[in-house]
């Protein structure tokens, strides 16, 4: 169960240096403060649905979503994994859509919300927080429009390695010769990222490991070598 939690100034949240609200004049944080509400959630707790109205802004304080998409069989597609910073929600309230895409707390996570009035006010006043806001749809379009392409040519071995350089990159936790996927993803999990049966999946990373690419530890993956992972993306570099 969701639990309100005491709300941090936006002015004094670290995780705000990390997203499009780092730029924005202390006046129209104040206003922001006043008006948002902070949540604790649970791992599994659903944020939204696919398909329903948004009422508002969701930003990551604290911990990990996944945004997913379920096709008509009920299957799961991961199209997205959010952190720290993380906007979730604004392409929906932008467009004037229904949600397209449903998101889960992957890992323990605070996450605030700032009601629909707020946010289109802040864009009617900050022409830079437009700018920002436009770039990321951009940004967010290619991204999709990427993994379709991989989805379409790639093999899954591919959209494998492709996905642990994605990971290291993001949440990659730097040790002895090797680098730590800091991520609470299930192999389950990992399967709907790349796009494939868990059963392959599992197959795959025991080829990877037995090829030195990569170390499995329990459900931890670490990355050994990233130049071959990129190899077998690009197969004639």
């Amino acid at each position: 169960m969701s639990k309100k939690v005491k709300n941090i100034p936006c002015d004094l949240c670290l995780s705000r240096r990390k997203s499009m609200f780092n730029e924005i004049p202390n006046d129209a944080l104040c206003a922001l403060s006043e008006h948002k509400s902070t949540l604790a959630h649970n791992k599994g707790q659903v944020l939204f649905l696919e398909g329903t109205q948004p009422m508002g802004l969701f930003c990551i304080s604290e911990g990990k979503v996944k945004i997913f998409k379920t096709d008509d069989s009920g299957r799961e597609q991961i199209v997205r994994l959010a952190q720290e910073g993380d906007f979730l929600g604004y392409r929906a309230l932008l467009s004037g859509e229904n949600y397209n895409s449903s998101a889960t707390i992957l890992e323990n996570a605070k996450v605030c919300f700032i009601p629909k009035s707020s946010f289109t006010e802040l864009i009617s006043k900050d022409h830079n927080f437009q700018n920002k806001l436009m770039q990321a749809v951009c940004h967010d379009l290619g991204v999709m429009e990427q993994k379709m392409a991989d989805m379409a040519n790639k093999t899954v071995r591919q959209r494998l390695a492709t996905t642990l350089l994605m990971l290291k990159s993001s949440y990659g936790v730097d040790g002895d010769q090797k680098t730590e996927i800091n991520i609470a993803l299930t192999r389950e999990d990992l399967a709907k990222i790349v796009g494939t049966a868990t059963e392959t999946l599992i197959r795959l990373l025991s080829d990877f490991k037995k090829d030195g690419l990569i170390d499995l530890n329990g459900k931890k993956i670490s990355v050994l070598d990233d130049r071959a992972l990129a190899k077998e993306i690009d197969l004639f570099a």
